[in-house]
């Protein structure tokens, strides 16, 4: 039940990641976004892979339970791929103030 529980709150997390990245690619810009809310959310899934990794009784029962795991890299993915919008936007966002200057 527990690992239910983990799926739920993965894919709650995670269902709003690519409506984001959609997001980030169509404005063209990095204004209203953090980088540093970006990397924690990127350090906070490393760091629930690295559990999933490390524990025992995961790794016991992972042929059975592999989708907890599939879920924790698929979210990876989407901030990693905001992340790479983000520093794209940031340099379109400098682009422009240079040519409005």
């Amino acid at each position: 039940m527990a690992d239910f529980f983990e799926i739920l709150m993965i894919v709650s997390f995670g269902a709003s990641w690519p409506m984001n990245v959609v997001k980030s690619y169509r404005a063209r810009t990095a204004k209203g976004k953090s980088l540093g809310f970006l990397c924690l959310i990127f350090f906070g899934y490393i760091a629930g892979i690295t559990s999933k990794l490390i524990n025992e009784a995961y790794m016991q029962s992972f042929a059975s339970k592999w989708y907890v795991l599939f879920f924790y890299v698929l979210n990876l993915i989407m901030v990693g791929a905001d992340l790479c919008l983000y520093i794209r936007n940031k340099r379109l966002d400098r682009e422009a103030e240079k040519c409005e200057a």
